[in-house]
């Protein structure tokens, strides 16, 4: 926990590998919840800001998030709070993989399209971007 943030369904799967005891186990996350150890929010703060440091789009973002067994109410909640620039984001690993030249045919559009789609961003981005 010292390195970075961990969701409690995190913890909790790190815990069952080496107590067997729910009961004890739920006692133990609630006594971290309770004194600010651990956090949802706070967790997902800090893997949103590492994802977008990585490149990663809203969509795969949101996905992880969920793998991670954050609620929907503070996924959205955080989403809603930032303003994220999604568009300059996806400009930015377009640029970076594919370099500032113009786009000019269609496999190239579909090959770029493609890439982004994969790194999470919507097709809304996509389409904006690639226009």
């Amino acid at each position: 926990m010292a390195r970075r943030e961990h969701s409690r369904k995190e913890l909790k799967n790190k815990l069952t590998r080496h107590c067997k005891d729910e009961m004890l186990i739920g006692d133990l996350l609630d006594t971290l919840s309770s004194e600010g150890l651990q956090c949802d929010k706070r967790f997902t703060e800090s893997f949103v800001h590492h994802c977008i440091n990585k490149g990663q789009g809203p969509n795969k973002i949101i996905k992880e998030l969920r793998q991670r067994g954050i609620e929907q109410g503070i996924i959205e909640q955080y989403f809603k709070s930032q303003h994220i620039d999604w568009m300059s984001l996806a400009e930015k690993i377009r640029v970076k993989k594919y370099g500032e030249s113009k786009i000019l045919d269609y496999q190239t559009k579909a090959k770029q399209s493609r890439f982004l789609y994969s790194r999470g961003f919507s097709s809304e981005h996509i389409n904006q971007l690639l226009k």
